[in-house]
């Protein structure tokens, strides 16, 4: 997989005067199972988040609240995502390095997950990383 397999998933958006509401289903506008849901928030001002990649986890990535950047890299290419509406959200596959930085005030970031916490999934290390991405 490539960054080209990263993409701006549109949500459903269900517009009413007392609110609007945005939904996701498994399988349905993601291609694969929620098995876990988390979320960022309270993140100081500066500060950077992620910094590893997932040798197998498919991931979606929203802006609950405020605004953040994902910054996308699959070794060769690397993309820069704003994500600042609660139902855009970014589908990150399997094999993409990704760092999220430049959180507004307030911002939370939810994250739906493939797999359940696996640390034997991560690769933190951005030289190990590319060595078993391209063989470098």
């Amino acid at each position: 997989m490539n960054i080209d397999n990263c993409k701006i998933v549109e949500l459903p958006k269900i517009t009413d005067p007392r609110g609007n509401l945005t939904f996701i289903e498994g399988g349905g506008h993601i291609p694969f199972d929620i098995q876990r849901v988390y979320y960022l928030y309270d993140v100081p001002g500066g500060a950077e988040r992620g910094g590893h990649a997932h040798k197998g986890l498919h991931q979606l990535i929203i802006a609950m609240s405020g605004s953040f950047d994902v910054v996308l890299d699959d070794g060769k290419n690397k993309k820069r995502v704003h994500l600042a509406r609660s139902y855009y959200a970014l589908y990150v596959c399997p094999m993409i390095w990704r760092e999220l930085d430049n959180f507004s005030s307030g911002s939370v970031c939810m994250v739906l997950a493939s797999n359940k916490y696996d640390e034997s999934d991560y690769y933190r290390d951005y030289g190990q990383f590319m060595k078993n991405r391209w063989g470098e």
